[in-house]
C-alpha cells in the first residue's frame, strides 16, 4: 500500500515533463488508469520478491513466517523475467511438496496463478523495480560482515535474510537508519554469544531479531 508508493518514487524513471501540463496533475501510467488492482499486482519490487524468497528457503522458518512470504507473493504477478531472474518459481513449486498442508496448498495457489496468467498474458510487462549498483555493493557488504559476525561461510542463506529484512525495515533504503541497525545487528552476533546462538538455530527468528535492534 502506502509504503510502496512513497519507495518506489526514487527507482521509477521520471521522463521530463511537458511545460503545458501543471505541475499538481502528475498523470498516472495508464496501466494504472485502466486497471488499478491488476496493475498494482503487476508493479513488481524486485528486492520483495528476493526476500520473501529467502523467508521460503530459510531451513526451520516457522509456518506463519512461510504463510506470510506465500501470502504476500499471493498479491504480486512476477514478470516471466523476472521468475527467471530470481527463481522465485523453482522455490514456490518446492514448497507445494511442503510437510505441512497450509503451506503446501498456499504455494499451489500461488503457483497456478502464476502460471495460468502468465499463459493468458505473456506479452504484457510488468513495471519493475531495481536498485542501483551502488546500493547493491553497499548491501553485499552488510551481508559479508553478518556472515563473519555470524561465523558462517560467506553468501550463507541466514546473513542474506538478516540484511533483507534490515533493509525492508529501513524502507529500502540506504539510509542512517539502515547503517546503525546493520552494525548493531553485526555488533550483538559477534559479541553476545548467546544470541548468536540464538538466530543460528532459529529460536529467535530473523524478523524479530531485526526488529529489535532497528534504529
Amino acid at each position: 500500500g502506502g509504503e510502496l508508493g512513497g519507495n518506489m518514487e526514487r527507482f521509477v524513471v521520471r521522463r521530463a515533463r511537458s511545460p503545458q501540463r501543471p505541475r499538481s496533475a502528475r498523470p498516472q501510467p495508464p496501466a494504472l488508469r485502466q486497471a488499478p488492482i491488476e496493475a498494482l499486482r503487476r508493479v513488481v519490487v524486485v528486492e520483495d520478491i528476493k526476500r520473501w524468497k529467502s523467508m521460503l528457503e530459510l531451513p526451520g522458518q516457522p509456518k506463519e513466517n512461510l504463510i506470510e512470504a506465500l501470502e504476500e507473493l499471493k498479491k504480486k504477478i512476477p514478470s516471466k523475467e523476472v521468475l527467471l531472474s530470481t527463481k522465485i518459481g523453482h522455490t514456490v513449486n518446492k514448497m507445494r511438496k511442503h510437510s505441512d498442508h497450509d503451506v503446501a496448498s498456499l504455494a499451489k495457489d500461488v503457483y497456478t496463478q502464476w502460471r495460468t496468467f502468465i499463459k493468458n498474458h505473456s506479452n504484457r510487462p510488468s513495471i519493475e523495480v531495481r536498485s542501483d549498483p551502488k546500493t547493491e555493493a553497499f548491501r553485499k557488504n552488510a551481508r559479508k560482515l553478518l556472515c563473519e559476525a555470524l561465523d558462517l561461510e560467506i553468501d550463507h542463506p541466514l546473513a542474506e535474510n538478516i540484511e533483507r529484512e534490515a533493509f525492508h525495515l529501513s524502507s529500502r533504503l540506504i539510509s542512517t537508519p539502515y547503517r546503525r541497525t546493520v552494525r548493531a545487528l553485526v555488533f550483538s552476533l559477534k559479541h553476545k554469544p548467546e544470541i548468536r546462538a540464538e538466530v543460528k538455530t532459529g529460536t529467535l527468528t530473523v524478523p524479530a531479531f531485526v526488529q529489535s535492534h532497528k534504529k
